[in-house]
């Protein structure tokens, strides 16, 4: 008597899944992505905030007229935002253009990645001008 043949178990090409190597891998990688966007968030949040304040002072109505004034703009939306460590109004850098001004910042902001390594950013931001 001939015994029937049993089929073959399904090769390993054919089964699909993630190893346990696999899964570890993809959770230091989204892990490591994740505390590096925790990390980098104030610093552009920060950066957000000062552009937005820049951007109000220069929509005020009416708008600033002189350099004293921008600056004085700018310190009081400051402290509206309740942000201390943002850029004041002495920071700013304002140009005369036209019958206007062309008000700006750039600073750079390390940021703390691990111990011994640092990522720098460099900002830099310049209103539209309203007039």
């Amino acid at each position: 008597m001939s015994r029937p043949m049993m089929p073959a178990p399904a090769s390993r090409r054919a089964q699909r899944g993630l190893s346990v190597i696999g899964l570890l891998f993809w959770a230091i990688v989204v892990g490591a992505l994740a505390v590096f966007a925790i990390k980098v968030y104030p610093s552009v949040q920060k950066y957000i905030t000062t552009r937005q304040a820049l951007d109000r002072v220069m929509r005020a109505d009416p708008p600033p007229n002189s350099v004293p004034a921008i600056r004085t703009a700018f310190d009081r939306q400051r402290d509206i935002e309740y942000i201390q460590d943002m850029l004041r109004g002495a920071d700013l850098e304002i140009e005369a253009v036209g019958s206007g001004f062309s008000v700006g910042f750039s600073y750079d902001d390390e940021v703390e990645i691990a111990d011994p390594v640092y990522l720098l950013i460099k900002y830099r931001y310049t209103a539209p001008s309203t007039r």
